[in-house]
């Protein structure tokens, strides 16, 4: 799923190419897609775009009248941005809207159609913001305030929209083993100097890699959105060694996601219990790295 660096960067090419532009015509394609009736695509065609903004992971494309495009793109959802037309046939095409400089292009791959369009206006706006901090923009004592306001682990007090804006399954990985701290430890058991470096750290990490999003893109509509990108430090890297230490990164598996970690730079070597694995092996479950690692090499 587009997490801040992806949506920020998504904004910012939307903005070059559609600001001040009319919506000429807008074309939902995926029955699924849209989520409201009221107000209707039919009242926002001959609209200018005046505004581009991120809703958490979403994104807004403000028309001239207070009416509001609110996107999310979801797992699979991805914007394509197309200056020839007519555009070619797919499935995996889910809206298109046309102005006069290009076409947006939303698609999605798969067979389950999550991503979303809601029409909003004015005020109604307010209601697809979950609300969640801004990491960029908020100060340490904000940053502590918001992640201790309810006791959660650290990955669920990254990822939860309504405490931290923008940042997800990957971003959250990135954070957290920059930061040095276990993803299954708890907010009110971090300290002040554990605190300070979780702030610094997911500032320092969604600040790099919305500029090298910047730099791929080089003035290009973003192309290569993914949750798995190369240079990243734990995400995605089950295995692998850790770029820091060597150490192969460890993951928890949980429904259809999971959370990448070192075990030497994160949890003092303890590897964190796998909720479908660990039950199975029980008294075999390997409880430190050292243990995994003697068994691979006896």
């Amino acid at each position: 799923m587009p997490e801040l660096p992806d949506i920020t960067v998504y904004c910012e090419a939307l903005a070059d190419r559609i600001q001040g532009q009319a919506l000429q015509r807008i074309r939902v394609l995926n029955p699924f897609l849209l989520r409201t009736v009221v107000p209707s695509l039919e009242e926002l065609e001959g609209r200018k775009v005046v505004a581009t903004r991120r809703l958490g992971k979403r994104i807004a494309i403000g028309l001239e009248d207070r009416y509001w495009l609110v996107f999310h793109l979801m797992i699979a959802g991805r914007f394509d941005w197309l200056d020839r037309w007519p555009v070619k046939p797919s499935r995996q095409i889910a809206a298109l809207l046309e102005f006069a400089s290009g076409t947006l292009c939303l698609r999605e791959a798969g067979k389950k159609k999550r991503a979303s369009l809601h029409v909003a206006r004015g005020r109604e706006l307010a209601q697809y913001d979950p609300g969640g901090l801004e990491v960029l923009t908020a100060s340490h004592a904000e940053f502590d305030a918001a992640i201790r306001r309810q006791n959660h682990t650290l990955k669920r007090a990254l990822t939860d929209p309504r405490i931290l804006s923008g940042i997800g399954n990957a971003y959250s990985d990135e954070i957290l083993h920059r930061a040095r701290l276990s993803p299954v430890m708890l907010t009110d058991r971090l300290d002040a100097e554990q605190s300070k470096r979780l702030y610094e750290a997911a500032r320092t990490v969604l600040e790099f890699w919305t500029e090298q999003l910047r730099t791929q893109s080089a003035g290009h509509f973003p192309k290569k959105v993914t949750a798995f990108r190369e240079g990243m430090a734990v995400h995605g890297r089950f295995g692998q060694a850790c770029p820091d230490c060597g150490t192969a990164v460890q993951r928890i598996r949980y429904a259809s996601n999971e959370t990448n970690y070192c075990p030497r730079c994160q949890t003092q070597g303890r590897l964190l219990a796998d909720r479908s694995l660990s039950r199975l092996l029980k008294k075999d479950w390997p409880r430190t790295i050292d243990e995994l690692e003697q068994r691979k090499n006896p």
